[in-house]
């Protein structure tokens, strides 16, 4: 999620945010292999900020990448929010792959109301060189996403010490609610919280919502 989103400068103003690029992503260099080497990338990141603990925000894949470092690091994480993330996997509610569908499959998948002033105009870069980036993006992506993005988290749920809020989208289609009530029931000390109107992305199709629930949790 790029740095300049509204509803990140809106949780700046009250506290110190700081929103890092995953490796392979952006201009950024692929060094990753596996789920191991992201975690603890993101653990030396921390460090080299000079930080002890951190409260830690993770949308979608970077959901996924939230959880493992609360679970392998837990003395790291303070607080945990894991918004509509990627990392489990339930035969009953199969994660379709976003990536092969039609862009307008996808945006009936992501968004509550696809034909919205929102959903329309959030679009990746553009040009040649857009799509080579986006090329990158989803080389960086598919690691952990394909061919399920499941890489044995719910094995470690139960290791996240860190008090936890799930934010879902009623109307996500690609990662449903039910993955929430998954995520919720794994670990220990965790609460759902689901936004309505809103699909995989409530940050932008109702951010008052989703700012209103993060200030909350983090006690601003």
């Amino acid at each position: 999620m790029p740095s300049e989103e509204p509803f990140l400068r809106e949780l700046a103003t009250a506290r110190t945010v700081i929103a890092p690029e995953h490796l392979g992503f952006g201009e950024s260099v692929d060094t990753i292999d596996d789920i191991l080497d992201i975690t603890l990338y993101h653990r030396s990141v921390i460090d080299a900020l000079g930080l002890d603990t951190v409260d830690v925000l993770g949308h979608s894949l970077g959901g996924m990448f939230a959880a493992e470092l609360a679970a392998i690091s837990p003395s790291t994480v303070g607080r945990l929010i894991l918004v509509d993330a990627l990392g489990l996997w339930r035969d009953d509610h199969e994660v379709p792959d976003i990536f092969v569908l039609s862009p307008r499959r996808q945006a009936g998948l992501l968004w509550h109301d696809p034909k919205s002033e929102v959903a329309s105009t959030v679009r990746g870069p553009q040009g040649v060189d857009g799509a080579l980036q986006r090329n990158a993006n989803l080389g960086a992506a598919t690691k952990f996403l394909w061919p399920i993005p499941d890489r044995g988290l719910h094995k470690r749920l139960g290791h996240i010490a860190a008090p936890t809020l799930l934010i879902w989208g009623e109307s996500d289609g690609w990662v449903v609610p039910a993955y929430g009530e998954m995520f919720a029931a794994g670990i220990p000390n965790a609460r759902l919280e689901i936004v309505l109107g809103a699909g995989h992305n409530p940050m932008l199709e109702q951010r008052q919502a989703f700012l209103s629930a993060v200030d909350e949790f983090l006690g601003a």
